[in-house]
């Protein structure tokens, strides 16, 4: 098979319907990272900044969940809702967007999570780090569980502590990366619709 990434052009990267998918990114993270760091902030204020115990593990990964749904539903018809710089970087690897998208995606995630993040820190001035992530039931007690690199760079700015960060990056994406080439190779149909062959 030949390789299937596409670069992409910088005249479509700049029409109206770009500019609406980035802002549709822009505005699903920055609601799923207010969600998450802001549920995660008023856990610990109601419980004088204690652990997470099981029933508020429970109860944030609820926040995070909805939070995402919302957010997804938001970019989903515009963007296609990726909310996360791992699974743009998988369909940018399989072909499903070009990379040049893929860029502007995650400048656009990225913004979305600072200004969420912020919008929690003013809201409650409270020092916040990795925050439990897309997968907190499982690995929010050991990791801080987060999948999403941008959800992990949000707080990490907001609250100036970038200890670790590579490793919110690099797993996600090395995830990301080969769900995206799996899922082209083994699991998309042939009469799927592929990037313009232009692009290449």
């Amino acid at each position: 098979m030949p390789a299937s990434i596409a670069f992409g052009r910088f005249d479509d990267s700049f029409s109206l319907a770009s500019f609406k998918a980035y802002i549709a990114e822009f505005i699903s993270t920055l609601i799923f990272v207010f969600a998450g760091v802001g549920s995660a902030i008023a856990y610990s204020k109601v419980s004088g900044g204690a652990p997470l115990d099981p029933s508020g593990l429970i109860a944030v990964a609820i926040c995070h969940g909805f939070g995402l749904f919302v957010a997804v539903a938001v970019g989903a018809n515009i963007s296609g809702g990726h909310v996360n710089p791992a699974v743009t970087f998988g369909l940018a690897l399989g072909g499903q967007i070009t990379i040049l998208t893929g860029i502007f995606y995650w400048v656009a995630q990225l913004l979305g999570a600072i200004v969420g993040a912020f919008l929690v820190h003013t809201i409650a001035p409270i020092a916040i780090g990795f925050i439990v992530g897309a997968n907190i039931l499982v690995a929010g007690p050991f990791s801080g569980g987060s999948m999403n690199p941008a959800r992990s760079f949000g707080p990490a700015v907001a609250s100036g502590d970038f200890t670790n960060i590579w490793i919110y990056w690099a797993g996600p994406l090395i995830g990301g990366g080969l769900a995206g080439v799996v899922y082209r190779y083994l699991y998309m149909c042939d009469d799927h619709t592929a990037v313009a062959g232009n692009d290449y």
